[in-house]
């Protein structure tokens, strides 16, 4: 798919041939434009400032500071960061924790290349695709939501990254009652901010997770 802005990559895996590999692959798509490498964390957020890429292909297991404190620094420094794990670990404990982190998806290594593809413009678009055999990994949430109905209608709103402004005029309400709602959701969830508030949605099985597809054929 041509574009005039395409994707911009940074690939953070300590295995060179995997990553040499990986980067051909990605190039081969006319959307992608891998514009940085690093082989650990400290490397991943350096180029990442300096680099500033649309979305961080990210390795969970790598010598130095792993994957999952990586993404925790990551976010410190850049809370809107876009990052999909890409990892041969398929460990409920490292899916439930990158999540937790603030992952923006999780992909095994052995996905196939449409897949993988797929997974990357997902969460480019804002969506946080997870490999189809990790999804059941997530915990459920148990027992009734903390949630008003009302409420998990903003919080939908606010994974998708619309402000108070819009999701009144989405809902039919005031900015300001909309800025309550979302205050509210903050406050019953136990964070911070939106970004929190949304990752600990998933955690909570409040949200659900979209699970990889291959990507649709573009017409040339």
């Amino acid at each position: 798919m041509a574009t005039d802005h395409p994707i911009r990559l940074l690939l953070v895996d300590d295995h060179p041939v995997m990553r040499a590999g990986l980067a051909n692959l990605l190039c081969a798509e006319d959307d992608f434009q891998v514009v940085a490498q690093a082989d650990d964390g400290e490397s991943a957020l350096r180029l990442w400032q300096e680099q500033k890429p649309d979305v961080c292909l990210l390795d969970v297991t790598m010598h130095g500071i792993d994957g999952i404190e990586t993404l925790r620094r990551l976010r410190q420094i850049a809370p809107a960061a876009r990052v999909l794990m890409l990892t041969s670990s398929e460990s409920p404990e490292d899916v439930t924790q990158a999540m937790k982190a603030g992952a923006s998806g999780y992909i095994t290594k052995h996905v196939q290349h449409d897949e993988l593809v797929a997974a990357i413009r997902a969460v480019h678009s804002g969506e946080r695709p997870m490999s189809s055999d990790l999804a059941d990994a997530l915990p459920v949430a148990g027992g009734a939501s903390p949630l008003s109905p009302r409420e998990v209608e903003v919080l939908g709103l606010m994974r998708e990254g619309f402000t108070n402004a819009d999701i009144g005029r989405l809902l039919g309400i005031s900015a300001r009652t909309a800025k309550a709602h979302v205050e509210g959701v903050i406050e019953k969830l136990d964070v911070h901010d939106r970004t929190q508030a949304v990752a600990r949605a998933f955690d909570l099985g409040l949200l659900k997770v979209v699970t990889t597809r291959p990507a649709p054929r573009r017409p040339g």
